[in-house]
């Protein structure tokens, strides 16, 4: 929690507790099911919390803003961000059954009422969104395939409706078909070494029919 609080020192008194529950909830619940590895949990906070956050550093999501988070996995970025923007819904899908039972258990023990997880894979419903946010769930080509026609047509953000995608490494080569794509290096937020190559790529994406 203290490398959270460094970082985001505004958080209310029950942003903090929900934040704080997280490294126990997840102890508990990668014992019974796998969804962060073994060496991750340790550091959880660092790599999978304030990783999560990282979107925040590049977006503040509006009251009533509809977030898309794909392939969730065990919640991450979803859960994180939903503590932090109350005020926001997000929809986590992942087409795993079991890892979505754990973000609906978390959320629960959480009070969190602005998630919704349901199995489901990306790309087989019209539903609309402000924003997509995902973890590498693949390249971006393929992500972008995915999601394009989930993108709300009306922006209320200083940024225009799109994606915002954590990743890391050298994307330049990834990013080439994507000229307006714009990378955020952690590493101006986050002092970790572990944020050394990660990023948030924001992506603006059109409206489509």
């Amino acid at each position: 929690m203290t490398i959270l609080s460094e970082y985001f020192p505004d958080l209310t008194e029950e942003q903090q507790l929900q934040f704080s529950k997280l490294g126990e909830l997840y102890a508990e619940w990668n014992a019974k099911i796998n969804v962060i590895s073994r060496k991750d949990i340790e550091s959880l906070y660092e790599r999978h919390v304030l990783h999560s956050l990282g979107i925040a550093k590049v977006i503040e999501f509006k009251p009533g803003a509809q977030i898309l988070d794909v392939g969730t996995g065990g919640g991450f970025p979803g859960i994180p961000l939903a503590i932090l923007f109350p005020e926001t819904s997000f929809y986590l899908i992942d087409v795993i059954a079991k890892k979505i039972k754990v973000v609906n258990e978390v959320a629960k023990a959480l009070n969190l009422k602005n998630i919704k997880a349901e199995q489901r894979r990306a790309g087989t419903f019209d539903d609309r969104f402000d924003f997509i946010v995902s973890r590498a769930v693949t390249n971006m080509p393929d992500f972008v395939k995915w999601v394009r026609k989930n993108i709300a047509k009306k922006s209320v953000h200083k940024l225009q409706n799109g994606i915002l995608y954590l990743k890391g490494g050298d994307l330049n080569e990834e990013l080439a078909l994507f000229p307006k794509a714009v990378q955020h290096d952690l590493s101006n937020y986050f002092d970790s070494e572990f944020f050394e190559t990660k990023k948030v790529v924001y992506l603006p994406i059109k409206y489509k029919l």
